[in-house]
């Protein structure tokens, strides 16, 4: 029967930078989502402090449907990529920390 190489532990450096990488992509994922919820919300908030906004239509659809409908996809978009970038940044320092 066949063993299988055992893996060295880690040691307690490398354990504290990969809890730092956990905790710093779990801090941006809450900061993006914060932030794209806020903007929900300041959205919702708008329509109802701004009710003639309710009376503007484009192409027969109400402004807030094409706020809700449409103009959220950029955002989205937006938010993913902005978000990509600050995950690749924070695996990037983990790595060159590692490889030190």
């Amino acid at each position: 029967m066949p063993t299988t190489p055992r893996r060295p532990e880690p040691d307690a450096a490398e354990v504290f930078y990969v809890r730092s990488l956990i905790r710093s992509q779990l801090r941006l994922a809450v900061s993006v989502a914060l932030g794209f919820l806020l903007l929900l919300v300041g959205l919702a908030v708008m329509v109802a402090a701004w009710p003639q906004i309710r009376d503007i239509r484009l192409a027969t659809i109400p402004l807030p449907w094409w706020l809700l409908g449409v103009a959220v996809y950029p955002l989205i978009l937006l938010s993913a990529y902005l978000f990509n970038r600050a995950a690749a940044r924070n695996e990037a320092q983990y790595r060159s920390i590692v490889d030190q």
